[in-house]
């Protein structure tokens, strides 16, 4: 026999509306072509390209093997802080290059697709 809580959250469990990501975002962000959507997606793709800038720093760390505690001494800064800029958080031009340059990285360019090759250092 059911008791009484266990009843209750499987009537809850029924109304539940299932939508699609697609759907969930029109709901609560704004539909495609609205400002509140075009800058929702502005700072999704943002964080997801400081990610990516912190998992390649992540990964040439790794592949020189060091430490974040070793990386961080090279950079001035604590292990903690290592581990935020790896993760994608603390991220700023200055960083990258102070993180690269530490790891012995020589030269780094940014590809814009049809328009070229950018030296950064």
């Amino acid at each position: 026999m059911q008791k009484k809580s266990e009843t209750n959250i499987m009537n809850k469990n029924k109304k539940m509306e299932t939508m699609t990501h697609e759907e969930m975002l029109d709901k609560y962000i704004g539909s495609i072509g609205t400002p509140e959507r075009g800058e929702f997606e502005t700072k999704v793709m943002a964080g997801v390209e400081e990610y990516r800038i912190g998992e390649a720093i992540k990964q040439t760390r790794k592949k020189i093997g060091f430490t974040q505690a070793q990386l961080g001494e090279r950079m001035g800064v604590q292990r903690a802080e290592v581990s935020k800029i790896e993760s994608g958080r603390s991220i700023t031009y200055a960083t990258i290059f102070r993180a690269f340059r530490a790891l012995g990285v020589q030269t780094a360019s940014l590809d814009l697709g049809e328009y070229g090759r950018v030296a950064l250092w």
